[in-house]
Formats: C-alpha cells, structure tokens, sequence
C-alpha cells in the first residue's frame, strides 16, 4: 500500500509528494482553486498550511483532503487497474 511520506506546498498551487515507494513528483491543483470546498485555497496561506493527515492524505487543518491514490495515479500516470497489479506482485 502506497503512503505519503513527505509533501510540501510550492508556488501556482502545487504540492511536491514523496511516497514510500520512491515514488515523487509534482501535483498541480490550481485548477481546484475557487471551487465548491476548494474556495478555501483562494487564500493561498491555507493551501500553504497543507499535511499528512491521520490516514495519509493531503490535508489542510483536518477538514479538507484529497485521496492519497488519486494523487499517486495522477503523478505516476498510472491507472487503477495498473496500480493494482503493481500491488499484487
């Protein structure tokens, strides 16, 4: 199982994630920003404030988060269906 082992917010609304597999990379979500639950990233210290949160996803002060697998597919390129097999082997 994949987890997020480092994350860093960087400028334009991204985020630098590192995962325990090696795997790392940037995740552009500027086009989230001002959107239903994301308007709250229109305050750019708040999308700043992001961390690991309990379970392993970006989280922003524990009310806000994002899944940690769509952002590991999302970096890598992958599909579900390659991930799971990456997992089964």
């Amino acid at each position: 199982m994949i987890k997020i082992v480092h994350i860093t917010p960087l400028p334009n609304y991204k985020l630098h994630i590192k995962y325990n597999d090696g795997v790392e990379g940037n995740l552009d979500l500027s086009d989230l920003v001002g959107k239903g639950v994301f308007e709250k990233f229109n305050d750019v210290n708040y999308f700043n404030s992001v961390k690991i949160g309990e379970f392993g996803e970006p989280c922003w002060n524990n009310e806000l988060d994002i899944d940690p697998l769509n952002t590991y597919l999302t970096i890598t390129g992958k599909t579900f269906e390659e991930y799971k097999k990456l997992e089964i082997n």
